[in-house]
């Protein structure tokens, strides 16, 4: 492999040229070489952001030049996740996929035991576990500011936008699009990643707007038993597509201490509206946003870590050339895919699944 890595990222809707593309140029060591996208007017905007890339109208296409690229990130549809990791671990390339990895935990396993067999990397995009306010979480526990958690509360809520009839609208099972797999697999994983694997999970589905049969609302229970930061520990996580946040984004509490913080990482808005991560104050929380931390006799405010998703790319770069792990497991999106399963389960039978 050159000193440069060649990406190709297939799909270039908002993910693709949001998300990741940007994060892939901005990381010395590695480029966008390669966008794939049937649409004129997101290859027109691919050339003018990353001058030199080849754009291919299909997957197959770029199949028959996978020589001229070193690493495929999938930001494709959901339902083609699956199919276009395959594919890349055929062609001998590591891949990239975004959140979430597949419909099922046997999915992903699927392509989990596929790379390990190729030797090549496979790693899942799930950029929360570097927004500015979880890793501050994950600082005061790992500081024991917190003492022995006995209850984390994370929410990822936003007020009802206007329907946009696309995919991720969709009820078909083929596109795994409701926010169960959508937030969900933010939420759980940042709990996971803090307490490790439940042992139950209990849910609630919803849709809450009747012009809208895609599920929109939903509530898990997770049940985790005994992990260096707590003993027995219930995490309740909120995500909503179709309700205003009126509630605090974590609320993380033990006998001794608690945090709480309020909205949601800027690295999202910024990247939408088209900021780059080079930017100056990319990812940095405002001081009026930072959280706080609580005791039995005093309240300090505790300034919020900066956001950093090209943590993420920057793994992949050093998982690459053998100078660290995967930045994310493979095994955690096995894991993963377990428990949102199991909160479907859950959802449509109205008890909790042991895990």
């Amino acid at each position: 492999m050159s000193d440069t890595t060649r990406v190709a990222v297939i799909g270039y809707g908002l993910a693709g040229s949001a998300f990741h593309a940007p994060f892939v140029d901005a990381v010395d060591g590695l480029r966008v070489s390669a966008v794939v996208t049937g649409d004129p007017t997101r290859a027109a905007t691919a050339r003018e952001r990353h001058p030199g890339v080849a754009v291919h109208a299909s997957a197959d296409e770029l199949w028959r030049r996978a020589d001229e690229v070193d690493l495929v990130v999938v930001a494709s549809p959901n339902r083609f996740h699956a199919e276009h990791a395959h594919a890349a671990i055929a062609a001998g390339l590591p891949v990239v996929v975004d959140k979430p990895v597949a419909a099922t935990a046997a999915e992903v396993r699927g392509i989990a035991e596929a790379a390990a067999a190729a030797g090549v990397l496979f790693t899942a995009f799930q950029n929360r576990r570097w927004d500015g306010d979880f890793r501050t979480v994950r600082a005061l526990l790992d500081e024991g500011r917190l003492g022995r958690v006995t209850r984390f509360e994370s929410r990822f809520e936003r007020g009802a936008r206007p329907l946009r009839h696309t995919w991720r609208e969709s009820t078909d099972p083929a596109d795994f699009a409701g926010i169960a797999h959508d937030l969900g697999a933010h939420l759980v994983d940042q709990a996971i990643v803090l307490f490790g694997r439940p042992t139950g999970v209990l849910a609630d589905l919803r849709s809450p707007r009747p012009e809208v049969d895609a599920v929109e609302d939903a509530t898990i229970q997770l049940v985790h038993g005994s992990s260096e930061h707590g003993d027995d520990v219930r995490s309740y996580l909120r995500m909503s597509n179709a309700n205003v946040p009126v509630a605090p984004r974590f609320a993380v509490t033990s006998p001794t201490a608690g945090y709480r913080s309020w909205g949601l990482d800027p690295q999202e808005a910024a990247s939408r509206s088209g900021v780059l991560p080079t930017a100056p104050g990319f990812g940095k929380y405002p001081e009026e946003r930072w959280g706080t931390l609580l005791t039995t006799e005093d309240e300090t405010t505790v300034p919020t870590l900066k956001g950093d998703y090209l943590a993420f790319y920057r793994g992949v770069l050093a998982a690459l050339r053998g100078e660290g792990p995967a930045p994310v497991d493979p095994a955690d999106s096995v894991q993963l895919a377990e428990v949102i399963e199991a909160a479907l389960r859950s959802a449509e039978t109205g008890l909790p699944v042991a895990l």
